[in-house]
């Protein structure tokens, strides 16, 4: 997400920071460059013109360009303009009042509303609640089904009917959920075109029945400026409480993101990362910020690999790393951990850094090595993976040949888990650790 306005901002700050010290004229003519990225990531017209006289009105101050580095001193403006329009911080879901509580998911057709109420409510599972899933949507064929199977495969329940009525349907999933202890209702509803006032009408009719929900519009984000539109109808005839972005991942551009929060004055819940379950993150302004200046995202990261790996086998993992009895079984499992935190090309992204380094593309870090490494470590035996020195040239033709790979890949396989093990030798006997000849510590 974001990657060509990412790209072509960090191409105006470093030709700014090329220039020495900064004049009103390079200023004015860097935000030129700025505006027109914006405007070609499709970002709304009239907030790209508001975003960048925001900025310009604070990088032309004397005291910023009299500075000893203007140039950070402007990103620094940036990044802090760029985090008010995102909407400033997180906001959650408000689920107070009588149990129990109900979402109402909006939407156009095909903007992802029924996988997205599965991911809501699994998210929403493990923060402790039990939720309780509605299929109100009885006009797309397979909606329904769709919907149940998303359910057995995350383990939650999905309450429908053959009325034919949404809004009853809606009605009946609330008064199971009360007779059966469900603390949380979320309704999927059908998508509807704005311009289709009958279907504008239904989902008004269902949000009056159901009390006060928390409504929740769902964007595809590929759509763009468009986004802002729908929102603005939606708005419109419906009390929206928040926004949820969808396939923000496969949106390089990002318009939608940077333009709805400030069109609709909504703020941005959750954004869609993924085709997994899994993959729904809470919306943090000041982090999506930071990833856009090409800062990374090391708070999100670590939320990640908080996410993927079970506590109580990390304390034992690092006590197995601090007496240097780390082994090719140990040395799979992290790589599965890895995998568990999401496509390995945007975990790189997040770190600070990472592209100057050359490891944020995502062309360059395929998840197919860690599948490689990973099957040539399962085409070893226990005692194999227990000791490697065992392996002598014929038992790496047959590890080779197990996991469909050259003998020379199983080489640079144990290649790097030696690297890794001496290093852990190192650090635990409290020895300074060299790196490419760089000593540290």
């Amino acid at each position: 997400m974001f990657e060509a306005l990412t790209d072509k901002l960090q191409k105006v700050f470093k030709r700014m920071s090329g220039s020495g010290k900064l004049r009103p004229k390079d200023v004015r003519e860097g935000l030129k460059e700025v505006r027109l990225a914006l405007l070609e990531a499709d970002v709304n017209y009239q907030v790209v013109k508001d975003f960048v006289q925001a900025i310009q009105n604070d990088a032309l101050g004397e005291e910023i360009l009299s500075g000893l580095n203007p140039t950070q001193q402007i990103i620094d403006i940036v990044h802090q303009k760029l985090v008010h329009l995102l909407g400033e911080q997180a906001v959650g879901l408000n689920l107070s009042g009588p149990i129990p509580h109900t979402i109402l998911m909006a939407g156009l057709q095909g903007s992802g509303k029924t996988t997205t109420a599965g991911k809501l409510a699994l998210r929403l599972r493990k923060d402790g609640r039990m939720p309780l899933l509605c299929a109100a949507d009885v006009y797309r064929p397979a909606a329904i089904d769709q919907l149940k199977q998303i359910g057995e495969q995350i383990g939650i329940p999905v309450y429908s009917d053959d009325s034919g009525d949404p809004v009853a349907i809606a009605a009946s999933a609330v008064s199971l959920a009360r007779a059966k202890g469900y603390d949380l209702v979320i309704v999927d509803t059908a998508g509807r075109l704005q311009i289709d006032e009958k279907m504008m009408n239904e989902i008004v009719a269902m949000e009056a029945e159901l009390g006060d929900p928390e409504t929740l519009l769902v964007i595809d984000a590929m759509t763009g400026q468009e986004a802002v539109n729908v929102a603005k109808e939606f708005g419109d005839k419906l009390r929206l409480d928040g926004l949820i972005l969808t396939k923000l991942d496969g949106d390089a551009r990002g318009g939608a993101a940077l333009s709805a929060r400030a069109v609709t004055g909504k703020p941005i819940m959750f954004v869609g990362i993924g085709e997994k379950v899994e993959a729904l993150d809470v919306f943090h302004p000041d982090r999506m910020a930071q990833r856009i200046l090409g800062m990374g995202d090391v708070l999100t990261l670590i939320e990640k690999a908080r996410d993927a790996v079970d506590e109580q086998r990390a304390l034992e993992m690092q006590r197995r790393l601090l007496r240097a009895e780390f082994d090719l079984e140990d040395f799979r499992e992290q790589l599965r951990n890895v995998r568990k935190m999401g496509p390995l090309g945007e975990i790189m992204k997040m770190i600070p850094g990472a592209e100057k380094m050359g490891l944020s593309s995502a062309d360059d870090l395929e998840d197919g090595e860690l599948d490689r490494v990973d099957a040539i470590i399962c085409s070893m035996t226990k005692a194999e993976r227990q000791n490697p020195d065992i392996l002598n040239g014929s038992r790496r033709r047959r590890i080779a040949a197990g996991s469909g790979t050259t003998v020379q890949d199983v080489n640079i396989v144990l290649k790097q888990y030696k690297e890794l093990s001496k290093m852990m030798k190192t650090i635990s006997k409290g020895g300074p650790m060299r790196i490419g000849g760089l000593r540290l510590g």
